[in-house]
């Protein structure tokens, strides 16, 4: 027992000076978007931590406490993201609506790592970007890393996890301003337009930001129709989880586990959101709560982001994302015809 306190101990050292840094920049993050709105907490969060480690003002104490971040706080903010979620919102969409935004999922799902293939990624990135651009974004990101498995320090995986995250919040940003007047040059109607941005906009609060752009009567739709995509990041990744499993038992190397546990507080989550017996306030602080989490991971993320490395081998990657995001834009818009 006193062997254990020593090791906590010591552990709680190890991560605090990083975890102390997440927690000021989380701050310094929400007060960027408190002086200008347009810019979302996360992406302000991310983009501190770029700076701060390409301008060399992270010392290699905060280094712990920023993977502890970008990894496990980020897997707490996908339990609590659960909470989002209610079947009976899903299900009042309609059979078509569920459909179509389950096949524009797979077809992005799958389409990306297809591309992927094609213009040389590596398997692992082409994955984490299939995932954050057709599921849910930087959660969605931080799920399937979290099942692919890597050990701590492994620089070319938390590469590749923190490209993914910054290609999501690229694509993601421009959609609040691209995706708008798109609609309305298509003639959408706003619940049309609603759906199209909840079908192919990548992380919930983008949706949330174009759907505002695009209108008061998009909002509903749009994120009613994000919230099936987030439903799918439970099978998606669980599958994924198998498919990792298989492959390690066919290589000889440890297992992991068949279904994470964060992902099982993911879906326990959701079942206790779906009984509707929980209180609003209790709704709004878990929210607030994931927020906070997401935004110390975002930082965790942009801190492992070196620029020189990227510009040296990220074009392909660059080249990926974009091409997901007119994949996924494109068959979302067909999807929403077609269910009209």
């Amino acid at each position: 027992m006193a062997g254990a306190r020593v090791t906590a101990a010591s552990r709680v050292r190890e991560l605090a000076p990083g975890l102390a840094v997440c927690a000021a920049a989380v701050l310094a993050a929400w007060g960027m978007h408190r002086l200008a709105g347009a810019v979302p907490t996360l992406t302000a969060a991310l983009l501190l931590g770029v700076i701060a480690v390409n301008t060399g003002v992270l010392p290699a104490a905060v280094r712990a406490g920023s993977r502890f971040a970008a990894s496990t706080l980020m897997r707490a903010g996908v339990v609590l993201l659960g909470l989002r979620i209610s079947l009976s919102d899903i299900v009042g969409l309609g059979w078509q609506t569920i459909v179509m935004a389950v096949v524009v999922l797979l077809a992005t799902f799958f389409g990306t790592q297809w591309l992927g293939r094609r213009m040389g990624v590596p398997p692992r990135m082409s994955l984490l970007v299939a995932s954050g651009f057709a599921i849910c974004g930087a959660s969605a990101v931080a799920a399937v890393n979290g099942v692919l498995g890597s050990r701590p320090g492994d620089h070319e995986a938390e590469r590749d996890t923190a490209t993914a995250v910054a290609l999501v919040t690229l694509c993601g940003t421009l959609a609040i301003a691209v995706m708008p007047a798109a609609g309305h040059l298509l003639g959408l109607s706003p619940y049309d337009l609603g759906r199209w941005v909840g079908a192919s906009v990548h992380d919930v609060g983008q949706v949330v930001a174009t759907a505002t752009v695009a209108g008061p009567a998009a909002l509903l739709p749009a994120v009613t129709v994000k919230l099936i995509r987030v439903a799918m990041l439970a099978p998606v990744t669980a599958a994924t989880a198998l498919w990792v499993r298989r492959g390690a038992e066919a290589g000889g190397r440890r297992r992991p586990p068949a279904l994470p546990l964060f992902l099982l507080g993911f879906l326990v989550m959701m079942a206790l959101r779906s009984t509707g017996e929980l209180p609003q306030g209790l709704l709004d602080g878990a929210g607030t709560a994931k927020d906070l989490l997401f935004a110390a991971a975002m930082f965790g993320l942009g801190s492992a982001v070196r620029l020189r490395v990227l510009i040296r081998t990220g074009h392909r990657a660059l080249l990926l994302g974009l091409t997901s995001w007119i994949l996924i834009a494109g068959v979302s818009y067909a999807g929403v015809m077609l269910t009209r």
